[in-house]
């Protein structure tokens, strides 16, 4: 297997489109552990750490467009402001070591449904960009998984950059798992709202065989915080709303029996925790002062 170290962006395009099945490499984390192990045996691999234009983030019309190697460590520490969610997220991934190396991008490649990045993703509506030496495009992240390790990126492409907007209201992450840290999830969750819109987007992990929303509970939610008037009035979320959109979340899922859990404690957790975690972005929500964009009387 050949390993290539490109320096342009361009060069590793045309690597790609070279040879069939050529494998990108951006942290490591976890196609290096594939390699190691013999599960893979590609004919060349990729390394995208010396691309420096994939290495930065900027801000863009409404969001941030963070580039594929921009390692988990930098978004906790640089975009807990601008994406506090996805920082959020990041801080929950593996060990230290593992957030100095992994990335977003990578973590899309490998499209793993224990992914901690995945939910957030969902919840904020992020778009992710593919190029190839063809040209480029963007596939919103609820469009992108297909299944276990797979994605609709073709072989040629890369990841080279999400796109995900702007916080504008509380957003937060959850799992569930045998240790507080350096641990996958047994499942995951996370909320995140939007009061521009009235809406509350959610992201489910490792509970199905691929990341994936809880759409009848964002529209069950979204229809009672309407009618209650609550974004205007900031009153508290009732218990039966929270209840029904743990149920709605659990039903949303397609867990499997595994060493970290079993379908029907995954389907519970999730319950649980999408309560949680919708709970207390509401609280946030209502000890905050009106923000630009909220719903007015």
């Amino acid at each position: 297997m050949d390993f290539l170290l490109p320096e342009r962006l361009d060069e590793a395009l045309e690597a790609m489109a070279a040879r069939a099945g050529t494998v990108p490499v951006a942290g490591g984390t976890d196609v290096m552990v594939r390699l190691g192990t013999g599960h893979e045996r590609p004919a060349a691999a990729v390394d995208l750490t010396r691309i420096v234009c994939l290495s930065r983030w900027e801000r863009t019309a409404g969001g941030i467009r963070l580039g594929a190697t921009v390692p988990y460590t930098r978004i906790a520490g640089e975009l807990a402001a601008p994406l506090p969610g996805l920082a959020a997220a990041a801080r929950t991934v593996g060990s230290r070591q593992i957030r100095n190396r992994g990335t977003v991008g990578g973590a899309l490649g490998t499209a793993s449904p224990t992914g901690d990045v995945h939910p957030m993703l969902l919840a904020c509506g992020a778009e992710v960009e593919l190029v190839s030496v063809r040209g480029a495009r963007r596939v919103p992240v609820r469009d992108f998984y297909t299944g276990p390790g797979r994605t609709v990126r073709a072989p040629d492409e890369l990841i080279r950059a999400v796109r995900v907007p702007e916080a504008e209201g509380p957003q937060a992450y959850a799992k569930a798992g045998r240790r507080g840290a350096v641990v996958m999830a047994t499942c995951s969750f996370a909320v995140a709202l939007w009061p521009s819109r009235a809406w509350v987007g959610t992201g489910i992990g490792s509970a199905a065989p691929v990341p994936r929303p809880a759409p009848e509970a964002e529209q069950f939610v979204a229809r009672e915080l309407g009618e209650l008037r609550l974004w205007q009035t900031r009153g508290p979320l009732p218990d039966d709303v929270l209840a029904r959109f743990g149920e709605l979340a659990a039903a949303a899922t397609a867990p499997a029996d595994d060493v970290r859990g079993s379908s029907a404690y995954r389907r519970h957790a999730v319950a649980v925790l999408a309560r949680r975690t919708l709970g207390r972005v509401w609280d946030d929500y209502r000890a905050h002062r009106r923000t630009e964009g909220e719903p007015c009387t």
